[in-house]
């Protein structure tokens, strides 16, 4: 068990390296997208522009050494543009399957909230499912498949907010934040060492479709314990019963909390998860999962900051 548990975490590191090549700073973040593609789950990141959400997307697809596709969500994008369609083919009078972006590995949805939400909810298959259904006809779609969204979070004027049913889907919500000046500094350097851009061509394939099943099967064997599964449920039913909040988080979210709480003890080399594991992801695995009340919001309480005092109320397990 640990030698195959130490393939996990020579992966993880080795995955890390190639992504620090092209991302400065940001550590915790890359830290927590690498655990969502372990993991198996979609992504949503939000962030100010200009701070390499799209470039870490293509760098993560360069590094797995796996197809990559990009989607700049619009308001008149349809469905069919990420799904695909059937075609008719006028020399050979029959149809014929016109596969969308979607069939990919990496699938990366450019400001999500700009399109419709009929386009939105073409995803909902793709990621809960894996498959898309055309005209009556289910299509798998091939592994790994990860959607990685972005959002802008100070722009409202023709933006769609997402419903809570595809927020779900979401194994994590990461937060992109801009860099401290010595870090920044570094990125000047950098870029400009570099002959003016950061490219994901500087880094290599490190990780293939069949080491990331072999990782994830590793992953899946990591032990929880009663006290661990306890403080889950815990954490779970205090996000429903706090007073500032409107909806608390569901069953989909205690069981990828549990989840993301195996991937990072495997990342660690450990056969059995910690509460140390389940309180480092509690905040992007739960952050878009709970609606706070509009009387807390106008007291300028936020999401992470309910759930930073739900870590500190609940008692964690020794």
């Amino acid at each position: 068990m640990e030698l195959d548990l130490m393939f996990v975490k020579k992966k993880y590191t080795e995955l890390m390296d190639e992504l620090k090549k092209v991302i400065v700073g940001q550590e915790q973040f890359l830290s927590h997208l690498a655990a969502a593609l372990f993991t198996g789950g979609h992504v949503l990141m939000e962030g100010f522009p200009g701070l390499g959400k799209t470039l870490t997307a293509r760098t993560l697809a360069k590094a797995l050494d796996v197809r990559f596709s990009r989607i700049q969500f619009t308001p008149d994008l349809m469905p069919s543009d990420v799904t695909g369609t059937m075609v008719f083919d006028v020399k050979n009078s029959s149809f014929y399957m016109k596969k969308g972006p979607v069939f990919t590995n990496i699938l990366l949805a450019d400001e999500i909230n700009r399109a419709t939400p009929k386009t939105q909810s073409a995803l909902l298959e793709c990621m809960e499912e894996r498959s898309v259904t055309i005209d009556g006809e289910t299509y798998l779609l091939d592994e790994p498949f990860l959607v990685i969204a972005t959002m802008n979070p100070i722009e409202f004027e023709g933006t769609y907010p997402l419903p809570e049913a595809q927020l779900d889907r979401f194994l994590m919500k990461l937060e992109v934040n801009h860099l401290p000046p010595e870090r920044e500094e570094e990125l000047l350097y950098r870029v400009n060492n570099a002959g003016g851009a950061l490219s994901p061509e500087r880094a290599m394939a490190v990780i293939n479709p069949d080491e990331w099943k072999a990782a994830r099967d590793e992953i899946v064997k990591v032990k929880v314990s009663e006290e661990i599964i306890r403080y889950i449920t815990s954490i779970i039913f205090a996000t429903r019963n706090t007073p500032a909040v409107l909806l608390g988080a569901s069953s989909r979210a205690s069981i990828d909390l549990m989840k993301c709480a195996k991937t990072l003890a495997a990342f660690d080399g450990r056969d059995y998860v910690i509460p140390e594991d389940v309180v480092e992801v509690i905040h992007p695995v739960i952050r878009h999962r709970i609606i706070v009340r509009p009387e807390a919001q106008l007291d300028n309480v936020t999401v992470d900051d309910i759930l930073s005092g739900i870590i500190k109320t609940v008692e964690i397990p020794r």
